[in-house]
């Protein structure tokens, strides 16, 4: 039914492992006539099947979607969005007042490698990583009308990740594939936030950090706090929600100096605790006379490629002894690396060295990562991109 993919002799490991990736030097078959984005039944040199997989022609070669071997249609879909809902349910998430903005499907994590969902109230926002992906977003977006119910907007928001990142030609455009932009002011933790879908980073919010932010609240209260790379301002919100004396917010994005004022005012009226520096971070730190008591390092990802883990490593080291250098003593540091080819002992070695280079006693009170709807495979560590620390300075 589907073209095979035969793997050389010894490379089946990862895959009886259930490792959902399978690597071009890992293949034996000749691949002339295979189309990215195909389906493929992956087979051992001894022609045992192993896995079915989205085909891309690049060093991963083959992303798996099944390890049981059936036909990829609409049911075999609609499983898993309704095992991904099911899941996002129990962790109350579904009709839930207070938070209404989460993520649905996290590519590995829900066995929809190249797939990531987030849903903005009664929004979905899809962006697929891979031609594969691609080209079921129709499918998809009935899928989560059924769900969902009446009422409900897809938008597909691929085309960016896909011109970049695949080699074969890809013309994708954004564009909603279901009803029309609704509701962009979402809730989290009974805090407002607008969300640029369209235009913003990523999904539009990062998520991912939802956590992460109420766990600020709770050492901002009457401290002077520096929210670098602020973006949007999530973190900024939180902290004067739990009574900071003041919030800096820090990024030299226009747009996001924007989000953040007008989030800003979504939740307090007349604030004049909070202002906005629309600089670069490491500037900012280098020329600041201001000696935060709470300070949030949330940089975007310094390592994209493995190849770049070398030079991320140091750029992370500087920024955060910057930081170090600049905090008072007892003050709290958030620090966060999103860099997938980073895990969390390079990571913390990356701020040992910071914290030597500052030439300060720092202690670690929490290792952070991404929260529960955003799950990760045992069998795929790489998963877990997200990583934090927060740090005591003495």
């Amino acid at each position: 039914m589907y073209k095979k993919l035969v793997l050389k002799k010894g490379k089946e490991k990862s895959l009886l492992n259930f490792h959902p990736w399978v690597f071009s030097g890992a293949v034996a078959s000749n691949i002339s006539e295979i189309a990215d984005g195909e389906v493929v039944e992956i087979f051992s040199s001894d022609k045992k099947y192993l896995a079915t997989a989205h085909f891309s022609n690049g060093s991963i070669m083959g992303r798996i979607i099944s390890f049981e071997q059936g036909e990829i249609n609409y049911e075999f879909w609609k499983e898993k969005f309704t095992g991904a809902f099911a899941l996002r349910q129990r962790l109350g998430f579904i009709d839930n007042k207070l938070t209404n903005a989460f993520r649905l499907i996290n590519a590995e994590g829900d066995g929809m490698p190249g797939l990531i969902i987030d849903v903005y109230d009664r929004t979905a926002v899809i962006q697929a990583h891979t031609i594969a992906m691609h080209n079921q977003v129709e499918t998809f977006a009935k899928i989560l009308s059924e769900i969902f119910g009446n009422n409900f907007s897809v938008f597909d928001k691929s085309a960016e990740m896909l011109n970049r990142k695949n080699a074969s030609p890809v013309n994708a455009q954004n564009k909603y594939l279901l009803g029309e932009k609704g509701n962009q002011i979402i809730s989290e933790n009974g805090l407002k936030f607008f969300v640029d879908w369209e235009q913003g980073q990523k999904t539009g919010f990062f998520i991912d950090q939802r956590d992460n932010r109420k766990l600020l609240s709770e050492y901002s209260s009457s401290k002077k706090v520096l929210n670098a790379f602020a973006y949007s301002g999530g973190f900024s919100v939180y902290a004067l929600k739990a009574g900071a004396a003041m919030v800096h917010s820090v990024d030299s994005s226009e747009p996001a100096a924007q989000w953040a004022e007008k989030n800003v005012t979504l939740n307090f009226s007349g604030e004049n605790r909070h202002v906005f520096f629309k600089e670069d971070v490491f500037d900012f730190l280098k020329k600041s006379q201001e000696k935060y008591e709470v300070i949030v390092l949330d940089p975007p990802a310094f390592a994209k490629h493995f190849s770049a883990v070398k030079n991320a490593s140091i750029g992370y080291r500087n920024l955060n002894a910057e930081a170090i250098r600049k905090i008072s003593a007892g003050g709290i540091l958030f620090t966060f690396s999103c860099s997938q080819h980073i895990d969390q002992a390079l990571f913390q070695k990356i701020i040992f060295a910071a914290a030597a280079l500052a030439k300060r006693n720092v202690r670690v009170l929490h290792r952070l990562h991404q929260p529960a709807d955003h799950p990760f495979s045992i069998y795929h560590p790489e998963g877990e991109y997200l990583k934090g620390l927060v740090l005591y300075v003495e």
